[in-house]
């Protein structure tokens, strides 16, 4: 279903076990980062009234979860801050390809990509972790980053055919696995 080339390493569940608050921090940033991608697109495709309401959808999705994030760090004592964030993201959009509509459709895939990594590493929590609120949480989170991942690849196919998305979104998963090889030594969602 999400694609994805490779697995989450043991490692990061070992960061996960060693750096919990790091991550949660972390979590919060990129639910931020998810919903300014999302509102970035809008902006750009703003002719394509479909494309638009699609992603003012996922905009307050993220923000809604960025929320239960903070809301969840506040139960916790644990102080938003900011953080160094880990290469991943960066890495990724270093590949969206410069013109048009190329550009559109490796933006939309990236951003899907982004949101897969994260449906696994949700469900991985959610199994991994032995607090139960914690556990919770993240089981409810899967199942909204998996649509979001649908939903890219969805809107990608807006600007070209899906053979072509198809094959785009093959050769960027397989880079994506390439990036998380490359240990990232931050504990971050997605190091």
């Amino acid at each position: 279903m999400l694609n994805l080339q490779s697995d989450t390493s043991e490692r990061w569940l070992e960061m996960v076990d060693k750096h919990l608050d790091e991550i949660l921090i972390d979590h919060a940033h990129c639910e931020k980062k998810a919903a300014g991608c999302a509102m970035n697109l809008m902006f750009q495709y703003v002719e394509l009234q479909p494309l638009c309401r699609e992603l003012s959808e996922i905009v307050n999705e993220e923000l809604e979860h960025f929320g239960q994030v903070l809301d969840l760090l506040q139960r916790r004592g644990i102080p938003f801050r900011r953080l160094k964030p880990s290469r991943y993201g960066r890495a990724l959009n270093d590949l969206v390809r410069k013109f048009e509509p190329d550009r559109a459709v490796d933006r939309l895939l990236v951003a899907g990509i982004i949101e897969a990594r994260s449906c696994e590493r949700f469900d991985l929590l959610r199994r991994h972790v032995q607090d139960e609120e914690l556990s919770e949480f993240y089981g409810g989170l899967f199942e909204s980053e998996a649509r979001h991942y649908s939903t890219y690849v969805r809107m990608a196919k807006m600007f070209r055919p899906e053979a072509a998305v198809k094959q785009r979104l093959e050769e960027l998963m397989q880079l994506e696995a390439e990036i998380l090889r490359e240990t990232d030594p931050l504990p971050r969602m997605h190091s």
